[in-house]
């Protein structure tokens, strides 16, 4: 087994005669080989916290509490689990998700490395070895607990067939422990199993679960108290969407997960989920509500989910939706458009709007869908854009009704207003009674809404 050398501040550890270094237990690395012969399970611990969060200690299974002070089984303890290994090596993601764990509070982080069992060329015998490695650390938490630890305080991470895996280990212990979160819980083998075969709401305490890759290498449906779907929970953007583009094409949309929840773990994305019956319903703007969960905010993706738990677990099973650029921040800046129009004759239509600060501009296309308009009629959309310009000091609008012969057709729009949805201390904009045609853009400056001016 190899080790690296850390730093002795960073363990809080020194050897004698004043040597400040310590070797460290690293993730087990595989290559091409070891996957085409096979590997046989063999699961390891390694633990890391905020004295050493560079620096793994692997963990005796028998005895959790040989590993203190440095595992202090009073603190909370998450885990870290990873999936199907096809090459062998270790997950790109790992050192990063474990740091920014150890950010969020004084806990144990513990990588479940299973990478002896996960790579193998037969991804069934992946599978299979999910319920063994289950059983591993199952029995290594019941003697956490035998030793002090509260079941309420384990967190299981679980990311594509580690998702299932922890779910696993929910099941043995009764739905007993804190929280599972099944970043793209696998799909593959798990299509139509039942809940008992797979990730579900009665593992643990509250199961959170982000969907970003249903029609192909992740699970369709909604496995968790809350299930956040990005972009749908299909196809990503940014992602290739060609197999000319290699591996990318296999896996993008797949750990967009991982790196959705990188994202959220470090604030620097906030990434807000509108519960919805469906993706339609949530692009149409049925769903900016969140009347539910008031007088706290909409659910957001992350590790704090104190402010929606007692809610989510009233309301059971619920589905929500947001959506995301390409590429960090993935943040988009989501706007309630609420337009009332009047117009002779009913016509279709996309809507393009883009928004200008007096240098640059952003530009979305709410062209899911023709929206209908016609006399006197009030149309809701959700407008969401790449960048967050502000202050908005012009807004255009072009209605596109596909109609490239004959006369232009007018609309009256009588008023047109938007809310800013997340930044809820800006103001609403609004502009009243205004004549377009169809096809061609117009430029206003937007008012603040409790003017006619």
């Amino acid at each position: 087994m190899m080790g690296s050398q850390c730093e002795g501040d960073e363990t809080g550890q020194e050897q004698s005669g004043g040597a400040a270094t310590e070797a460290c237990d690293d993730f087990t690395d595989l290559d091409l080989s070891h996957c085409l012969l096979g590997t046989r399970l063999y699961v390891r611990l390694l633990l890391y916290t905020r004295s050493n969060p560079r620096c793994g200690r692997e963990l005796s299974h028998r005895r959790p509490s040989a590993a203190e002070p440095l595992f202090n089984l009073s603190r909370p303890t998450a885990f870290i689990i990873h999936g199907y290994r096809p090459t062998g090596a270790p997950p790109v993601w790992i050192d990063l998700l474990v740091r920014l764990l150890a950010e969020q509070e004084d806990l144990n982080v513990v990588v479940v490395d299973w990478n002896r069992g996960a790579a193998n060329l037969n991804y069934f015998t992946a599978v299979a070895n999910t319920w063994h490695a289950a059983h591993n650390l199952t029995a290594f938490i019941v003697n956490m607990q035998e030793e002090g630890a509260s079941l309420g305080e384990v967190h299981l991470i679980g990311v594509s067939l580690g998702a299932h895996l922890a779910g696993f280990v929910g099941a043995n212990l009764k739905g007993k422990i804190g929280r599972i979160t099944g970043l793209d819980p696998a799909g593959p083998m798990f299509t139509t199993a039942t809940p008992a075969e797979r990730l579900d709401p009665s593992d643990a305490m509250f199961v959170d679960v982000l969907h970003t890759d249903m029609d192909s290498f992740g699970l369709n449906g909604a496995h968790g108290h809350i299930d956040y779907y990005a972009n749908g929970g299909a196809d990503q953007p940014g992602c290739p969407k060609t197999i000319f583009s290699g591996k990318s094409y296999f896996v993008c949309d797949h750990q967009r997960s991982v790196f959705l929840y990188l994202c959220a773990l470090n604030r620097t994305c906030s990434l807000t989920g509108y519960p919805c019956a469906s993706y339609s319903d949530f692009l149409d703007g049925r769903c900016l509500q969140c009347e539910a969960f008031k007088p706290a905010p909409c659910p957001v993706l992350g590790y704090d989910v104190s402010r929606w738990r007692d809610t989510l677990l009233r309301l059971g099973q619920t589905k929500a939706y947001f959506s995301t650029t390409a590429t960090l921040p993935y943040r988009k800046a989501s706007y309630r458009v609420d337009m009332v129009t009047w117009n002779q004759y009913l016509r279709w239509g996309a809507v393009f709007i883009r928004l200008h600060n007096g240098r640059n501009f952003t530009e979305t296309r709410v062209d899911h869908k023709l929206f209908r308009f016609e006399q006197y009629t009030a149309t809701r959309l959700l407008a969401q854009f790449d960048e967050d310009l502000h202050p908005v000091q012009k807004i255009s609008v072009r209605i596109s009704m596909g109609n490239v012969m004959g006369p232009r057709y007018k609309i009256r729009l009588l008023r047109i207003r938007l809310t800013p949805l997340d930044r809820p201390e800006r103001p609403v904009m609004c502009r009243y009674d205004i004549i377009m045609e169809e096809n061609m853009d117009i430029a206003f400056r937007p008012l603040p809404c409790d003017s006619h001016l």
